[in-house]
């Protein structure tokens, strides 16, 4: 088991790649929406990888139950709320959840800026009611392409008091991230923190592009840096995070397993990776299964464990005080 005297913290967490299967069953009955199965057993499997996907886009897929009860405000809100019901069921000291107002307006041809407000007003009510810190991220879908990722932005702006930072997700293949320079140039200005998937699909040019012209002081997945051993210097000596996700990624095929995961490699470089859980309402995991399980298999010791949990405490989009408070909260 993991040790109890270290920060838990998950910085990669999608809250649209959260919805709880009993929640989907509620919202469709609710809704009269459309379901496969009218079980949480029955559903698991359809809702649920229980099996490697060919890709990412297959991964994807699945992400279609988890927006399909997105029908209003108050569905929105219900799924928000839970996210930090259950950061705090898992102890956790702190969480970034992040999502795409784009993509969760899509099922239901909602007002982004609405999707938005209501997951403020969500885990604005879960904090009241749970404390667990929560850091809001918003979401580029570049997948819907540059002009409507600029109305994404806008919706997010419209929030800007209850968002930490902006990050760029989606279809990395077709839609580099050249293609949105001027969105990461806006969220800047505004003071939103910078972090973007890159190296997931693509390759190592993808996440210098990140770093060098959006900007990114993180960088999600990045699953394909070692390919670049200039890469790897760089993120080692700049001390750059990565979110690494190891579950995801080999659900994806991204990987085709834990032990050829590059985690350990990134360990092993001193670079600032840290362990996070990405979709655990489609990957059916929790941040404890990522480092009980995950992590030993991709053949990580307790100690590089240990210092990727520290990793998340460095690596937060926290104010400093925030940091001291949770290091004095596990000091000897």
């Amino acid at each position: 088991m993991i040790p109890s005297g270290e920060p838990r913290i998950d910085l990669h967490r999608h809250l649209d790649g959260n919805v709880r299967v009993q929640t989907i069953l509620d919202l469709a009955s609710k809704y009269k929406l459309d379901l496969p199965a009218w079980s949480v057993e029955g559903l698991k499997p359809i809702v649920q990888v229980t099996s490697p996907q060919p890709g990412i886009l297959a991964f994807f897929e699945k992400f279609k139950w988890q927006t399909l009860g997105m029908v209003d405000a108050d569905s929105i809100r219900r799924i928000a709320y839970e996210n930090v019901e259950d950061a705090s069921r898992e102890n956790l000291d702190y969480i970034e959840l992040r999502f795409s107002p784009l993509f969760m307006a899509a099922a239901h041809n909602l007002d982004p800026a609405l999707v938005t407000r209501s997951v403020v007003e969500g885990v604005q009510d879960g904090l009241r009611d749970y404390g667990i810190p929560v850091g809001l991220i918003g979401i580029l879908s570049r997948t819907y392409g540059p002009e409507a990722s600029m109305r994404e932005l806008e919706a997010i702006l419209s929030c800007r008091e209850s968002m930490i930072g902006i990050d760029l997700a989606g279809d990395e293949v077709h839609f580099p991230g050249e293609l949105f320079t001027e969105h990461f140039r806006r969220a800047r200005n505004s003071g939103l923190r910078i972090t973007a998937h890159a190296g997931e699909a693509a390759g190592p040019e993808s996440v210098w592009q990140a770093i060098h012209d959006l900007g990114a002081e993180r960088i999600g997945h990045a699953v394909h840096a070692p390919e670049d051993p200039r890469l790897m210097d760089y993120l080692a000596t700049k001390q750059i995070p990565i979110e690494s996700n190891l579950t995801s990624n080999v659900q994806t095929s991204t990987v085709p397993d834990y032990a050829s995961h590059p985690l350990r490699l990134f360990m092993e470089k001193g670079i600032c990776a840290t362990i996070n859980t990405d979709d655990p309402g489609i990957s059916a995991i929790n941040l404890d299964y990522e480092l009980n399980v995950a992590a030993p298999q991709a053949g990580l010791s307790g100690e590089q464990i240990s210092k990727a949990r520290w990793n998340s405490l460095e690596a937060a989009f926290l104010p400093d005080s925030e940091k001291t408070r949770i290091r004095k909260k596990y000091s000897p």
